[in-house]
């Protein structure tokens, strides 16, 4: 039995600069890994079989999950008769902005390499989870990064500045094809990612809040009044800057006094269940 970690993340920007040929957005984004995760163990099995066992019952336990996905295209390329048996304890909230599937197809990813002794590299690693999921290559070496392109080209930074975050998830699923579809390009404010690079670089935490944003918020916030409802709350409470993760519905707050942590948690318990403190993780995974 092997066991891997496969922690959220939040974009600090989320840009969208156009439409692609092949159908997908060119994205320009910052992303940064937090300490709210999945857990993910890997057992092998003779039978040649991936199988999947789910603690959360929204979840797919088949083809159409993104763990499943990344152990099915390790076992082609590779040639590997061996099977798998996959359980995901799921801790991050689904559908909500925070890669979960994503990171958990990268977890299956390192931690097969490890349990089937494929010696393959990060880099190849995070090159095969770009055919399974624009986050995925991402969530393959975990930290802080610029991701470019549908997702897919990554360069890292600076782990950010260590604060606290607060993440609040409304009970409600927002599809992110759905967000894409109602998103206008020409009408969009781009957020300033030279400045939120420039910040990460410094250090400077005021700058970072500053710089944050996410040009898919406002589609989200239209369809969904509860989003507006969740960062104005969170706003009110007093967190030092507040954004939505992804397409959503996922808000997330920074906090830098400790002090200020359980009274914004506490408020937000008070009229949304799905409610986590925890800190930046920011670093890459040591993948040796």
């Amino acid at each position: 039995m092997l066991y891997e970690k496969a922690p959220a993340k939040i974009n600090l920007t989320l840009d969208v600069l156009h439409k692609r040929p092949d159908g997908f957005h060119e994205v320009e984004m910052i992303m940064t890994t937090v300490d709210l995760a999945d857990r993910v163990w890997l057992r092998q099995t003779d039978d040649g079989r991936i199988t999947i066992k789910v603690s959360e019952r929204f979840v797919p336990n088949d083809r159409k999950n993104l763990a499943y996905q990344a152990a099915e295209i390790l076992k082609k390329r590779y040639g590997v008769v061996k099977g798998v048996e996959i359980t995901l304890d799921k801790k991050i909230p689904v559908a909500a902005g925070l890669a979960g599937g994503s990171s958990d197809a990268a977890a299956v990813l390192r931690g097969l390499n490890r349990l089937w002794n494929l010696g393959i590299s990060a880099d190849e690693l995070a090159q095969i989870g770009s055919t399974i999921g624009s986050d995925v290559s991402f969530c393959v070496h975990g930290g802080t990064a610029l991701a470019t392109g549908r997702g897919e080209k990554i360069e890292h930074l600076k782990a950010p500045p260590n604060c606290w975050v607060i993440l609040a998830k409304p009970s409600i699923s927002v599809s992110t094809a759905d967000i894409y579809r109602n998103l206008d390009l020409n009408s969009i404010a781009h957020p300033d990612t030279s400045a939120m690079i420039s910040a990460l670089k410094s250090g400077d935490y005021d700058k970072m809040c500053s710089s944050v944003g996410n040009v898919l918020e406002s589609v989200t916030m239209r369809l969904y009044p509860q989003v507006v409802d969740l960062k104005e709350k969170m706003e009110k409470f007093g967190a030092d800057a507040v954004l939505m993760s992804g397409s959503g519905p996922t808000v997330f707050g920074f906090v830098k006094n400790e002090y200020r942590v359980s009274r914004i948690y506490n408020g937000l318990k008070g009229f949304c269940s799905d409610v986590h403190a925890v800190r930046m993780l920011g670093e890459r995974l040591n993948l040796d």
